[in-house]
């Protein structure tokens, strides 16, 4: 049997917790920050976590 590999690039994305649930920061505050107002970018600063099929696809990219 191969060994099993960690995808890097969701591994870089994406962190799974203690709990099993798979975190997340939000896109959209690496650049053009001008025009978006401070409740916008104050509200991209929170992390989200992802659910359903979604999470256990990214679960079976991450095995370690």
């Amino acid at each position: 049997m191969p060994k099993q590999k960690t995808r890097t690039t969701v591994a870089k994305r994406f962190t799974v917790t203690k709990s099993g649930k798979v975190k997340s920061s939000k896109m959209g505050r690496r650049h053009i920050l001008t025009k978006k107002s401070t409740k916008r970018k104050r509200n991209l600063r929170k992390g989200y976590y992802l659910e359903g099929q979604v999470a256990n696809n990214i679960k079976r990219q991450l095995p370690y």
